[in-house]
């Protein structure tokens, strides 16, 4: 008897193991939002402590985001080697430690390499915490998981404004920073509750380590010491992982998946950098901007929410590509001469759908990819996105140095969202690993009961369920 465990996965429900996995990602998430936060509600005060000009302050700010573009291409694609339970660990403990002692930098250049280092664990980790939820729960709610997740990053952000107002009056801007070492206590949990890939196990002939996985991730399966347990695992897996992304049909949908991650970081950072200062150009007071950026996280996280619903009812590529739509649109609107309490409601609708958008363009590059090329390929797409996300506060900066209306700033950015939105209706979800059959592995199956131990009612439809995990 074979039992293929990625159908096992597929066609099964959220258990312990599953929650605990999307729990410990979304901790995961919401520390790498603290600490990519913190640098923005620290820098002011930074200024002012070390005496900087602010262009100096511009490049800290940007050295975590280049680092994280580093991270996410080196560090995605060492998960596929090395485990990604591992190269989780390795990032939490580098972008906690390092953005810890950051508040011991005593000057702006020391600040700049550290936030750096930072910034390749920030990074790195989310290719790892997308492919390992995209792996173990279910087909069907599986874009709902990982938005949830992905909900927990805005959380992040917003517990390092409260943290900044409450405490660094008190005890400097470094209070912020030391509390990013909190999470290193995390660690040996990551290394416990979270499984590590059935393809590395596979990869590494470890049959009773797969046994046991399917046991946990199904109890009611009963397997036997003559079964085989497998992940499935495309022909040429031997191959190097990055030139897989561009082989079997992938070559135009990967670059489309790069441009609209570019394009849409580009727009994610644009706005969480200058819409503050886009406001108040438009004559709105500095508590009104503030307002503005509070409403663009509130509808972050109630995007990130929704989002995952939808998705998994009407299909990632066809709820992202309106979301993006809209979400343009409304950047498009901010440029109008409109009352502070319809712009408001705008800025909601933009976060409902443009930082929202971001994370379902991760889910669907994590299930886009085979199993065993997952971390590789959605790190290389969000290491390119990162080139976006660095490149857009310093173009919007320019065109605000050179005095251009302000309205143009908003439809420069509107313009990446509809680019992103063309780039993902151009992906050809045809060659899309969700949309390949299970039982194309091995077409034999057997019948479920002697795959499990406990026949499933006909309300859960459990025959039908074992039919396709077991072959």
């Amino acid at each position: 008897m074979r039992v293929d465990l990625q159908s096992v996965v597929d066609n099964g429900k959220m258990g312990v193991l599953q929650i605990r996995v999307v729990v410990l990602c979304a901790l995961v998430m919401m520390i790498d939002g603290y600490d990519l936060t913190i640098i923005g509600v620290a820098l002011p005060t930074i200024i002012n402590d070390m005496k900087i000009d602010p262009s100096v302050a511009g490049l800290v700010a940007s050295c975590a985001l280049i680092g994280m573009m580093v991270g996410a291409m080196s560090l995605g694609a060492l998960a596929d080697k090395i485990g990604r339970v591992r190269s989780i660990a390795l990032c939490v403990f580098i972008f906690s430690s390092f953005t810890a002692i950051g508040g011991l930098a005593d000057g702006a250049y020391q600040l700049a390499v550290l936030r750096f280092i930072a910034g390749i664990g920030l990074g790195g980790v989310l290719p790892s915490v997308v492919a390992s939820v995209s792996e173990i729960t279910p087909k069907r709610v599986r874009s709902r998981m990982t938005m949830l997740m992905f909900a927990a990053y805005p959380v992040g952000g917003i517990i390092a404004t409260l943290l900044g107002k409450q405490f660094m009056e008190l005890y400097g801007w470094q209070i912020v920073f030391y509390v990013a070492a909190i999470p290193l206590v995390l660690i040996p949990f990551i290394l416990k509750g979270i499984p590590e890939s059935s393809i590395l196990l596979q990869k590494r002939n470890d049959h009773n380590a797969l046994c046991a996985l399917a046991k946990r991730i199904d109890p009611s399966l009963n397997i036997g010491s003559d079964a085989d347990v497998y992940a499935p695992m495309s022909g040429d897996h031997k191959s190097v992982p990055v030139v897989r992304l561009f082989r079997e049909g992938r070559a135009f949908s990967t670059f489309m998946l790069w441009l609209s991650l570019f394009s849409g970081l580009f727009t994610l950072y644009a706005l969480h950098s200058w819409l503050t200062k886009l406001m108040g150009l438009a004559g709105h007071s500095v508590g009104s901007s503030l307002t503005f950026l509070m409403f663009l996280n509130i509808g972050s996280v109630t995007g990130s929410c929704l989002g995952g619903w939808l998705a998994d009812r009407f299909g990632l590529k066809r709820v992202l590509a309106i979301a993006l739509i809209v979400g343009g649109t409304a950047i498009a609107l901010l440029a109008q001469p409109l009352r502070p309490e319809v712009l408001m409601g705008i800025v909601f609708v933009v976060g409902l759908t443009v930082p929202a958008g971001q994370g379902l363009c991760f889910t669907y590059a994590s299930q886009f990819y085979p199993t065993d090329i997952r971390s590789t390929g959605t790190g290389m797409a969000t290491g390119i996105g990162r080139i976006g996300g660095v490149l857009a506060p310093m173009i919007i900066g320019l065109f605000i140095s050179l005095q251009l209306p302000f309205a143009q700033n908003f439809y420069v950015i509107a313009m990446f969202a509809i680019l992103q939105s063309v780039a993902v209706m151009l992906i050809d979800n045809r060659v899309a690993d969700f949309n390949i059959p299970r039982n194309q592995v091995n077409p034999h199956k057997v019948d479920a009961i002697a795959a499990r131990s406990v026949t499933t009612g006909p309300r859960s439809g459990g025959k039908q369920r074992a039919q396709n995990v077991v072959d």
